[in-house]
């Protein structure tokens, strides 16, 4: 029997590898459709996550029906002046935290804040205004502390029951100082506020990056022009320059050019860049030459007779040092050991495009945006983009992390700098884990969006407290505590029951349960946020359970 294969065989061997390639090939191409569809649907689209399918109206949950038939007040409130001092009625909320364009849902039992909504909606100034504070216990002496920021609620619908209590809905205004809080004769409580002045968002300045002097060029015509004691300033700063003033005057008059706003970019990119140029800039060998040598190198920023912002780079405690050379007036260049090269700052240039960015409020909120529509999902943020103050504070108000953080997040000053901390936030945002044990609870993967408002929100019990909860399909070391409740259900159609940690006991939220049949998701868990520790990153090593 001929041992070799024929040339048929060979064939019939090849088609047959052909078609296994093909089914595997189907085969990783379904498997990363399913995984992207798990993340779609686990947050993106606020589905049921790996189970698939999604029916219920998440319309539902943001109008808060638990509360009953709350009637709308039909005042809409002007905003108030920035800097403003005024007395309020205020609420001290334990356990969440209200940002400015967020929705608070209030269930008022206690007699002092019913006086306090009260006295809000009959007020002549500022009517149905009230400011919220966030209080919350020391870990040490377990006493209530204030939070020095809060904001100004608007009440838009009320419902006043039977009993007394009432209902209320609010939505958050304007950021304010607390100043000095009390209680009155009548037992309200009331404070002194002032309201926060809002920065405006900054944009790149305009040309930012049109020319750009050559710092090979600023230096061949100043290598050879040292600093003397005997020569005045201005003449030793046109050294190098005669027959080039176009050139050296080009930051002039694009400064010149710039509006206030963008002059206030255009120094906050500077103050940005020379932080990093002073760190990143130098070498191993230069921070051993910086230590053994006493004179160290500095920036001095000033401003000259026009209100012109000015920046040299000088030797600290050898401002007339006579050993170094002068690039126009920005910075000096030490001889001797100094006279390597090496530059302790930024040339007489325009700055490169990643420092504008870095406080570009535009730029950034395109950033946290598009961060938010990848990790997240709903609701799409694409249309505040354009508006990078209220994309800051919705960002804030719906980013799934721990009480504390958004109110860190509420305290900071500067649209800038508060869309980079949610950038920041959003990037290591992959664990949730209980804040006394550490325990995870869930991952990232594992985030489903329940409600319009998004994967977060605060909701009101029965007994007047406010919860603050981030929905998750899937939770993994929680112990049920009792049977399925129906009654005030913070999501209609679904009955709830209390979850522990399984580790330390200590109250972590929710399971919700489908009362339909068709209803899916079937199950989900709601975990409060003042139980979630300000870590939410992956340790090396962790169990992904």
């Amino acid at each position: 029997m001929d041992q070799s294969i024929s040339e048929s065989e060979r064939l019939q061997i090849e088609q047959i590898r052909e078609l296994d390639m093909e089914e595997l090939q189907v085969e990783e191409v379904d498997g990363t459709r399913s995984s992207s569809s798990d993340a779609s649907n686990g947050h993106g689209d606020g589905g049921e996550g790996s189970s698939g399918g999604f029916t219920y109206d998440t319309h539902l949950v943001s109008l808060h029906t638990y509360l009953g038939e709350v009637e709308d007040t039909h005042h809409r409130l002007a905003f108030l002046d920035g800097g403003a001092i005024l007395n309020l009625p205020v609420f001290y909320l334990e356990g969440a935290v209200l940002l400015p364009e967020a929705t608070l849902p209030l269930r008022l039992v206690q007699p002092s804040f019913i006086a306090a909504v009260d006295r809000a909606l009959n007020q002549v100034d500022n009517p149905c205004t009230i400011g919220v504070v966030r209080v919350h216990r020391d870990p040490y002496d377990v006493r209530l502390r204030f939070s020095s920021i809060g904001t100004t609620a608007e009440i838009r619908k009320y419902l006043r029951l039977e009993d007394g209590s009432l209902n209320v809905v609010t939505r958050g205004q304007q950021r304010f100082r607390l100043r000095r809080p009390w209680i009155d004769v009548d037992g309200v409580p009331y404070a002194e506020i002032q309201i926060i002045q809002e920065d405006s968002p900054l944009r790149t300045p305009r040309d930012a990056f049109g020319q750009t002097a050559s710092v090979s060029n600023l230096w061949s015509r100043c290598i050879s022009c040292p600093v003397r004691p005997d020569v005045s300033q201005a003449k030793q700063q046109g050294c190098g320059y005669k027959g080039n003033d176009s050139e050296s005057m080009s930051e002039t008059s694009f400064e010149n050019d710039l509006s206030p706003e963008e002059m206030r970019m255009h120094q906050s990119a500077i103050d940005s860049c020379r932080v990093h140029d002073r760190i990143d800039g130098m070498t191993s060998s230069e921070d051993d030459e910086c230590e053994s040598n006493p004179i160290s190198w500095w920036w001095r920023s000033s401003a000259d007779d026009s209100g012109r912002s000015t920046h040299s780079m000088i030797e600290r405690g050898s401002e007339n040092n006579s050993t170094g050379l002068v690039i126009g007036n920005q910075f000096i260049i030490g001889k001797g050991k100094k006279e390597r090269g090496w530059l302790r700052g930024p040339p007489r240039s325009f700055w490169p495009q990643w420092v504008y960015q870095m406080s570009d409020s535009y730029f950034l909120a395109r950033r946290a945006a598009d961060m938010w529509r990848q990790i997240i999902g709903v609701p799409s943020m694409g249309d505040l983009v354009k508006k990078p103050d209220l994309l800051s504070f919705c960002i804030a108000s719906k980013i799934p992390v721990s009480e504390s953080t958004r109110q860190e997040l509420l305290e900071i000053d500067g649209v800038s700098y508060r869309l980079r901390r949610e950038i920041e936030l959003l990037e290591c945002f992959d664990r949730v884990r209980c804040k006394n044990c550490q325990t995870i609870i869930a991952k990232r993967s594992d985030m489903l969006v329940m409600s319009s408002d998004g994967p977060l929100g605060a909701y009101a019990n029965p007994h007047g407290y406010v919860h603050e909860i981030m929905t998750v399909y899937k939770a993994n070391g929680l112990a049920l505590l009792g049977g399925a409740v129906k009654e005030h259900s913070w999501f209609p159609k679904y009955a709830w029951t209390i979850a522990n940690c399984a580790a330390c006991e200590s109250s972590m939220g929710w399971l919700f349960t489908a009362t339909e049949k068709n209803l899916k998701p079937k199950s989900f868990w709601g975990i409060r946020t003042s139980q979630v520790a300000d870590d939410t990153r992956g340790s090396q090593g962790a169990d992904d359970r």
